[in-house]
């Protein structure tokens, strides 16, 4: 089958495209043909090994886990003898975030993983593009800050995949949202329904006096000491990238009243049911997928590189099949 390999860490010309044996599906596991998978800020840090707890996770000197991808949807085109909540011809979608595997043609993972049937009202381009940035959104918001009705929230990357649908479950929650992006992209973010968009080209959020419950950088561009101005005295700050300064925050607010900062591995703590969660509010109409680019599996390289520049809008897929 064709597969995207990196077997070293480095820039996106060390993804190449190959030719690899086709997995089988164990007793308890399913084979997905791949239909569609995603290019994330997450890969893009995969493929580098940075920070450097990546290669820490998944391999000192060269990748672990050498065919990339996590976010996908696709068919089942085979089950292990011991799967019965699946058969071959099922439109899915999931998440491979163990063994990864979404940039080829096929890949296999367990029947109890993150995978569900696909909703017929989603396109495989919806599928995907939903569970790359919703499912990272609804975590934070509904697990970690524990979003009510009437609190406020900002959104710092609101253009981009978590942001995106951040914008779209905070407004589903009830909350009085403040999106931040480039101006380019403010008709996009409030077409979401951000009640207020900042253009952070000419408004600095953290000085203009504005005070909220909830502070989302969803892109990881600022850091708690500098949110914490803009924050209420109960508020939360939440950052979807790691650091060791967000581990410093965590440390030191956790242990004193007041303003809080927060962060967890969403990526790892996705089930079935968020899935089916996630799959009701798209077929309620309460949030719709965000799609900027597609490239062809061949292209992944050059998916990477747009990636790499941080000014894409929501999604950015990879047509496999």
């Amino acid at each position: 089958m064709k597969a995207i390999i990196s077997t070293q860490y480095g820039s996106p010309d060390v993804l190449k495209l190959a030719d690899i044996a086709k997995p089988t599906p164990k007793e308890n596991e399913v084979l997905v043909k791949v239909r569609v998978a995603t290019v994330t800020p997450s890969d893009s840090a995969f493929r580098q090994g940075k920070p450097f707890i990546i290669k820490l996770m998944y391999g000192l000197k060269k990748p672990r886990l050498q065919v990339p991808g996590v976010e996908f949807s696709g068919d089942i085109e085979a089950v292990g003898a011991n799967v019965t909540q699946f058969k071959r011809g099922d439109a899915v979608y999931g998440i491979s975030p163990n063994t990864f595997g979404a940039h080829a043609e096929y890949l296999t993972l367990p029947a109890t993983g993150t995978i569900i049937k696909k909703s017929p009202k989603m396109a495989y381009e919806d599928a995907t593009g939903v569970i790359d940035g919703a499912t990272t959104a609804l975590s934070f918001l509904k697990n970690v800050a524990k979003i009510q009705r009437g609190q406020t929230i900002l959104i710092n990357g609101a253009s981009g995949a978590v942001g995106a649908y951040g914008v779209q479950l905070a407004k589903h929650f009830g909350a009085i949202v403040t999106g931040v992006c480039s101006g380019a992209n403010v008709e996009l973010v409030k077409s979401l329904g951000a009640d207020k968009v900042i253009d952070y080209t000419r408004e600095d959020f953290t000085k203009n006096g504005v005070k909220y419950d909830i502070i989302f950088d969803a892109v990881g561009k600022s850091t708690f000491g500098k949110c914490k101005r803009a924050l209420k005295p109960k508020g939360i700050y939440m950052t979807t990238v790691p650091s060791l300064g967000i581990v410093g925050a965590i440390l030191r607010t956790s242990i004193m009243g007041g303003k809080k900062a927060k962060f967890t591995t969403a990526g790892l703590k996705q089930s079935q049911t968020t899935l089916s969660e996630l799959t009701e509010l798209f077929d309620a109409g309460a949030m719709r997928a965000v799609i900027d680019r597609c490239y062809p599996l061949e292209q992944l390289s050059d998916a990477h590189r747009y990636v790499d520049t941080g000014r894409k809008k929501g999604n950015v897929l990879i047509t496999v099949s």
